[in-house]
């Protein structure tokens, strides 16, 4: 693993791009993304499904060729320089099922070119780091989801790479495994490796990452670390559920009425919450009492109340008027005509 050194690694650019652009026939897959990545980072990039995360990660790997755009990772700007620096780990795994856990490993050295007499070394220490030393000469076949998950990681660890990038490096694993993989993120990071992580968890980017980038149809909506996106969202939230299941009117017609509250910087109705209201609200303001005497005032009935500090999706929320799951559910419902045409 690339090692700390005298220099001031916090302030070394690991990942660069500038206006990266890419399109596929009339789509907008990424849309003038720009970010920098700063080295020994864990770099958070957090979306719905079809944000454009997988895209940009695939460009920097020079998986896919972008239509517009700079690309830099740690100096260098040429493909094949880039791929000497990086490590990717795609969110499929992509194993031989009839191999063991070492012979895949050596497989992958054969691959990256790495000098014979150094393979068994490199072998030993990535399965050390991912405690997979009980596991190396069994069929990866018969491996649980999550120790396939880390016999890939192993594999985009091989040849010491300076940047490692991850596509929902956790995604469909059990708590347990995706724990373990947090806990060894955090080590590589320790060692100073950088890692550019994309997920639509939300817990996983805020307990993991330095800095993250939040993305929405192929544009950067926001970033920054996640103490400050969290706190430009500015108060609490407060979520007032009509019915269980309220129709669109009903939540309308309560949203006329708590606008009236001068607490209220900004309320969104959230059809993935049976049309539930989310309101932003003025720090130490007793907004809950407002919201519960203004909408008895007018024999509006709570099904429930309740207030919470921001989030990471409150953030995406404020700044696209839904929540990271309403995306997912909107973009699933736009491509399900396209799907049922190609039958």
């Amino acid at each position: 693993m690339a090692k700390r050194n005298n220099l001031d690694i916090s302030m070394q650019s690991a990942v660069r791009i500038e206006n990266l652009r890419k399109t596929y026939g009339e789509t907008i897959a990424v849309d003038g993304i720009s970010l920098n990545v700063t080295q020994g980072q864990i770099y958070g990039l957090l979306g719905p499904n079809g944000a454009g995360k997988t895209t940009t990660m695939r460009c920097i790997c020079t998986l896919t060729t972008p239509d517009s755009g700079v690309i830099e990772v740690a100096g260098a700007t040429s493909a094949r320089a880039i791929r000497d620096r990086l490590g990717y780990v795609a969110q499929e795994v992509a194993l031989d099922k009839v191999l063991t856990g070492r012979e895949l490993l050596e497989f992958q050295a054969a691959l990256y070119h790495i000098p014979y007499k150094q393979i068994s070394d490199r072998i030993d220490s990535v399965l050390e780091l991912l405690q997979l030393q009980d596991y190396a000469d069994k069929l990866s076949g018969t491996y649980s989801g999550g120790l396939k998950k880390r016999l890939d990681l192993a594999a985009g660890l091989l040849h010491q790479p300076s940047v490692l990038i991850l596509d929902e490096p956790t995604v469909g694993l059990d708590v347990q495994s995706r724990i373990a993989i947090w806990e060894f993120l955090r080590k590589l990071r320790a060692s100073g490796v950088t890692v550019l992580i994309s997920s639509h968890y939300l817990e996983e980017i805020d307990a993991l990452a330095d800095r993250v980038a939040i993305i929405d149809r192929g544009k950067i909506i926001a970033e920054g670390t996640t103490d400050e996106l969290k706190a430009r969202v500015g108060g609490d939230r407060i979520t007032v559920r009509i019915r269980e299941f309220a129709e669109r009117r009903e939540a309308e017609n309560a949203q006329k009425i708590l606008q009236q509250l001068p607490s209220v910087q900004n309320i969104t109705i959230n059809s993935a919450q049976g049309n539930a209201l989310n309101l932003f609200v003025t720090p130490d303001v007793n907004a809950i009492n407002e919201v519960q005497n203004i909408l008895a005032a007018v024999d509006i009935n709570i099904f429930s109340l309740s207030q919470s500090r921001p989030s990471l999706d409150d953030v995406f929320l404020a700044a696209t008027g839904q929540t990271i799951l309403d995306a997912e559910i909107a973009q699933a419902e736009m491509l399900a005509p396209t799907k049922k045409r190609k039958r």
